[in-house]
C-alpha cells in the first residue's frame, strides 16, 4: 500500500472525474491521499474532499506565489482549519523565485507566518521550494523549523540541502520528477535519504511521472513513483512501499484525533 502525500485534486483539471480518479488511485493500492489546499479556493474544495472520503485528509496553507493575496485575516482562517480532524499539515509554503508576482520580501513574510503558526497548532509544515533553495534553508534555520519538522516537497535541492533540511527533522519527497530520464540530481540524492525520511507524492495534476511526462497526473501514478525510487535504492518495491507508508504515518499521525 502506498500514500500520496502532496496530491492536487482540489485543481480544475479534476473538476470533472475526481471521483474516478480517487477510485483509480485506490485500486493502484494507495490507500491515503493528502490533498493540499494553497489559496482560498483550493483550500475550501480540499476540506469539502475531505468530509466525503474516509480515505483523504487535508493540508492547508498558502502559496508562496499568491502570498501578496495572504493577509492576517487569512491566515487566522487557516489557524482555524488546523482544528479540524481531518488537517494533517500546514502549507504548502515556502519560496517560489520562478514567477514574479509576489517579491521576495513579501513570501518570505508569510512564509515566516506561516512556520510561526505551524509551531502554534502543532502541525508539520509542507515546503515549496523553486529557484530558492538557499534562501529556504536560511529562512529554516532561523526560525528554528526542526522543533516543527516536516516535508520538503518535491525535492529538487542537492546532497547539501538535503542533509541541511534532515539535520532539522525534516522529510524528504520525491515526486515524478525522480522519474525522469534526464533527472540525474533527484536520483543521486534519491539514494542517500534515510530509510525512516523517505516519502513519495505525485503533486498530481502536475508532473507526471515517466511515461506520462507533460501528461495530466493522478494520485494512481505515485506508485511510478516508488517502484523507481525502489530500484534506485536497490531494495524491493514492497520494501519502499511499506517503509514510505510508515514514514507517513508517523508524519501525519492520520488518526491522532
Amino acid at each position: 500500500m502506498l500514500i500520496d502525500t502532496h496530491v492536487h485534486l482540489n485543481a480544475d483539471q479534476f473538476a470533472e472525474d475526481a471521483e474516478e480518479t480517487i477510485e483509480r488511485a485506490r485500486e493502484a493500492g494507495v490507500e491515503k491521499m493528502v490533498v493540499v489546499g494553497f489559496d482560498t479556493k483550493t483550500i475550501n474544495l480540499a476540506m469539502d474532499l475531505v468530509e466525503k472520503h474516509e480515505d483523504l485528509y487535508a493540508a492547508v496553507g498558502w502559496h508562496p506565489v499568491d502570498a501578496v493575496d495572504c493577509d492576517d485575516e487569512k491566515l487566522a482562517w487557516i489557524e482555524e482549519l488546523a482544528g479540524h480532524p481531518k488537517v494533517v499539515a500546514i502549507g504548502e509554503t515556502g519560496l517560489d523565485y520562478h514567477w514574479d508576482k509576489s517579491p521576495a520580501d513579501v513570501q518570505k513574510d508569510i512564509f515566516r507566518k506561516q512556520l510561526h503558526l505551524a509551531r502554534r497548532v502543532q502541525l508539520p509544515i509542507i515546503i515549496h521550494d523553486r529557484e530558492a533553495h538557499e534562501d529556504i534553508v536560511e529562512v529554516l534555520q532561523e526560525e528554528n523549523a526542526g522543533d516543527i519538522g516536516g516535508i520538503m516537497h518535491c525535492f529538487q535541492g542537492d546532497q547539501k540541502m538535503a542533509e541541511a533540511c534532515l539535520d532539522m527533522n525534516f522529510y524528504i519527497s520525491f515526486g515524478g520528477p525522480v522519474t525522469f530520464k534526464n533527472a540525474k540530481l533527484p536520483k543521486e540524492v534519491a539514494v542517500t535519504i534515510p530509510d525512516d525520511r523517505l516519502l513519495v507524492e505525485t503533486d498530481a495534476p502536475f508532473l507526471a511521472p515517466h511515461p506520462y511526462r507533460g501528461k495530466r497526473n493522478e494520485p494512481a501514478y505515485v506508485k511510478l513513483v516508488a517502484e523507481q525510487l525502489a530500484e534506485l535504492r536497490g531494495v524491493s518495491y514492497e520494501t519502499l512501499a511499506g517503509q514510505t507508508t510508515a514514514n507517513a504515518e508517523a508524519l501525519f499521525q492520520f488518526d491522532r484525533r
